[in-house]
């Protein structure tokens, strides 16, 4: 049995520029494939790509929202990227995620709380170097936003309940 393409075509397909003016497809059916699916399921998923959502506390409300992102595993923990598909802006869900020092990531079925730690410094370089590895379109969505500098966040579990 075949190992799933959908992942190898998905990376492909993410490092061709007309590729991003279909994000606001994408982030409906997403929106709606986790809606059906109670959480479980979206677009990234069906493609064989690791995603997760991400639910913080908004900073001027407090209002928990939540998101779902494509990530980058580091172990047991995930690294977060602000790409906002190649727009000159940073996605709203980075400057929540900035102004939190936690926050609750549901993958694959699991629920657990994170400790969020913004990157910064060497490991910044380390960490961009290994997440356009995993996921190529960063460096094509980094191009798109003028060069702007994408805020990285690694979620690290916490032993909190």
């Amino acid at each position: 049995m075949s190992a799933n393409p959908l992942p190898r075509i998905a990376r492909r397909l993410a490092q061709w520029r007309w590729v991003m003016r279909t994000a606001p497809v994408v982030m409906w059916l997403e929106r709606l494939l986790r809606r059906v699916s109670g959480g479980r399921m979206g677009v990234l998923d069906l493609a064989g790509l690791p995603a997760l959502e991400l639910t913080v506390a908004g900073r001027k409300t407090g209002m928990p929202r939540t998101t779902a992102l494509l990530y980058v595993p580091l172990g047991a923990d995930c690294l977060v990227i602000g790409s906002n598909w190649g727009k000159p802006t940073h996605p709203m869900w980075s400057a929540n995620l900035r102004a939190a020092e936690t926050a609750v990531v549901h993958r694959g079925g699991e629920r657990f709380r994170v400790r969020v730690v913004e990157v910064t410094g060497p490991r910044r370089k380390e960490l961009w170097e290994h997440a356009v590895r995993v996921w190529p379109g960063y460096a094509m969505e980094c191009e798109l936003s003028g060069g702007r500098e994408f805020r990285m966040f690694e979620l690290r579990r916490s032993d909190e309940t």
